[in-house]
């Protein structure tokens, strides 16, 4: 049986080598698809809440924010969270910075997560794999969650249809890829119908 002490640092290892990229977008400007049924008041203190329990969902793993806003950078540090700054505008773009930036730092295995996660739990095992795991959302057509090898030159192509496009990515690059379904991490929140069974 292993000790407490070899229990720890082989956790601080893994830590060490896999974190956690949720990219977060203003506050104030989110979710405009939920406009019909929340105020934007409402719209905010929905997406910071959600984002919340997706870092919550990250640990033991480190977290890294990715954002453009001050008030989102503010937010993330009083999470905990370490704060990359994105150098352009667009969510692929945000991605492929943080990305990059962790790479930087010498992790190996990056799990990028989406905010808009209500049901959120556990993020660390979608990293129990060599390659790349794939969450489909519920109508398997978006990826709210997905684990790539920092160094890879994974190319992110988030919007309709991206959980084909990174699917096709993996291949690409010769990459082992898995997809994991999971009715927790698949269940975003863009729509109105999305509320429903969110758990909110």
């Amino acid at each position: 049986m292993a000790s407490l002490g070899e229990v720890s640092s082989t956790l601080a290892a893994v830590t060490d080598s896999i974190a956690v990229l949720i990219p977060v977008k203003s506050f104030a400007d989110a979710k405009h698809r939920l406009a019909e049924v929340m105020s934007v008041d409402q719209r905010a203190a929905l997406a910071r809440n959600m984002a919340e329990t997706v870092i919550a969902a990250a640990a033991p793993l480190p977290v890294t924010v990715v954002c453009d806003d001050q008030q989102v950078a503010d937010w993330a540090t009083g999470q905990g969270a370490a704060v990359v700054w994105a150098d352009q505008p667009g969510l692929n773009a945000a991605v492929q910075c943080g990305v990059d930036a962790l790479a930087a730092q010498g992790v190996a295995q990056v799990v990028v997560a989406h905010g808009d996660l209500p049901r959120a739990t556990q993020l660390a095992p979608c990293a129990e794999f060599v390659g790349v795991t794939l969450v489909p959302d519920r109508h398997n057509d978006g990826t709210p969650v997905a684990v790539v090898p920092a160094e890879a030159g994974f190319v992110f192509a988030y919007g309709p249809g991206s959980y084909a496009k990174h699917v096709a990515e993996a291949e690409r690059l010769g990459l082992p890829w898995r997809s994991l379904r999971d009715p927790d991490l698949g269940h975003d929140v863009d729509e109105p119908d999305d509320l429903e069974g969110a758990g909110l």
